[in-house]
């Protein structure tokens, strides 16, 4: 059987709304407080599958030394995509409710799963480098229309061009770390001269990550099918911004310390394959794209995505927005070749963010800068709060999966709150 059929079963026991069921199988880095050593493992239900354990015990077979007992993914991305596509279909087969090989072995069982509240997840790759896009239509458009002209928000090249800058792959981090308040320059309209202060308008950005698994040389292009098989798969990601650093900054040459102070992903790394089920044609391109850019399948996703807000007084978080990654103009193997078209070599490690998505509909934005159209319309919070932008001690948590016929795959949280500045 495919791993993705529907009809799998696991003798692991899983939650029918699980994010984690035999489908999905992503991976993730973690360590427990008996075995502090950071090695691989994929999310089953409420357990992680230890890998090391398995190759160990002469149940994986991977080419490599020890690729499952490493602090993260890239040695085993690196194997490419025939391996990553065979461990996974083994992985499946040794999790199936009629399989006795792990099912039957008591003494490997309780080495190898995990429960989830036993361990700690860790960063699941080392990041190579950190590209940023700006994707979403919807989401140029209401930031356009907020900064220029609402006439005409889009500038000349969005249609042409997956716009995108280079981040810093140093400040990328794992879902639970603490994000503490930059300090930048700082100027409002009618300041005569920047300052160096705290920023006042820090804010979220909803972001699917995608994670490249294969390199490509300097100087070499890409075609649709090359891309397509590099990515690895992928992650959630909140890009912090810092809206009144970013303001002042960004003309001429786009985002820099305004993005650069933290940067969130999730634990856990859904593979490609596993959303396969799930691809969608995206949105009408016109003008229709350059050559190089052009696609001949459906490369967007239906993937549902959710963010809430929970300010250090409220019981419990709100949800501020409910999107979907299938709205995205650019899809992420144009982004990809968009990249790599000027040479520009890719490495394995390479993270690449979809930019913030937001949807059609009011509901649907993806970072407070369009939710209360730049602080100007604050938002509304259960118990009487509003918010224009994030205070300190607010965690924000986005959350997607995707869903079909009862089957969830899902990546989990990316969760951060926001501390005060040093």
């Amino acid at each position: 059987m495919h791993p993705n059929d529907l009809s799998l079963r696991s003798f692991v026991a899983v939650d029918p709304r699980s994010d984690f069921p035999i489908q999905n199988l992503p991976y993730g880095v973690f360590s427990t407080a008996s075995q502090p050593a950071p090695r691989i493992g994929v999310a089953i239900g409420e357990y992680v599958l230890d890998l090391a354990a398995l190759a160990s015990a002469g149940l994986l077979e991977v080419a490599g030394d020890n690729v499952f007992a490493q602090g993260a993914i890239n040695g085993f991305m690196a194997l490419g995509l025939q391996t990553w596509s065979a461990t996974r279909a083994r992985i499946s087969e040794l999790l199936r409710h009629d399989n006795a090989e792990l099912r039957d072995d008591a003494a490997l069982r309780a080495r190898a799963l995990v429960p989830l509240h036993e361990a700690t997840l860790h960063l699941p790759l080392t990041v190579a480098g950190f590209t940023d896009f700006y994707s979403s239509k919807e989401h140029a458009s209401n930031v356009g229309a907020l900064f220029r002209d609402n006439a005409d928000p889009l500038l000349p090249n969005w249609l042409h061009i997956p716009i995108g800058y280079n981040g810093r792959a140093s400040t990328v981090v794992v879902s639970g770390t603490a994000i503490r308040r930059p300090h930048g320059q700082l100027k409002e309209p009618g300041e005569a001269a920047p300052r160096f202060a705290q920023s006042l308008r820090l804010d979220f950005e909803l972001e699917i990550g995608v994670v490249i698994g294969q390199g490509s040389a300097i100087g070499e292009r890409l075609t649709e099918p090359q891309a397509e098989a590099m990515i690895f798969g992928f992650v959630l990601l909140n890009d912090w911004s810092a809206r009144d650093i970013q303001q002042w900054e960004y003309v001429p040459l786009g985002p820099f310390q305004g993005k650069a102070f933290a940067t969130s992903i999730s634990p856990w790394i859904v593979t490609r394959e596993a959303l396969e089920p799930f691809r969608v044609a995206g949105p009408a391109q016109h003008p229709p794209p350059l050559d190089y850019l052009a696609q001949a399948g459906p490369n967007n996703y239906d993937l549902a995505l959710e963010v809430e807000l929970r300010s250090a007084t409220m019981p419990a978080p709100a949800t501020i927005c409910a999107t979907n990654f299938k709205f995205m103009y650019w899809s992420s193997v144009q982004q990809l070749l968009h990249h790599a078209s000027s040479g520009c070599a890719m490495n394995v490690g390479d993270l690449l963010g979809s930019g913030t998505v937001s949807g059609p509909g009011p509901g649907q934005r993806g970072s407070l800068l369009e939710i209360s159209a730049n602080g100007a319309a604050p938002l509304a919070l259960p118990g009487g709060e509003s918010r224009g932008f994030l205070e300190d001690g607010d965690s924000v948590s986005l959350r997607g999966w995707c869903e079909r016929d009862g089957i969830r795959i899902g990546f989990g949280a990316v969760e951060g709150t926001v501390r005060a500045a040093k």
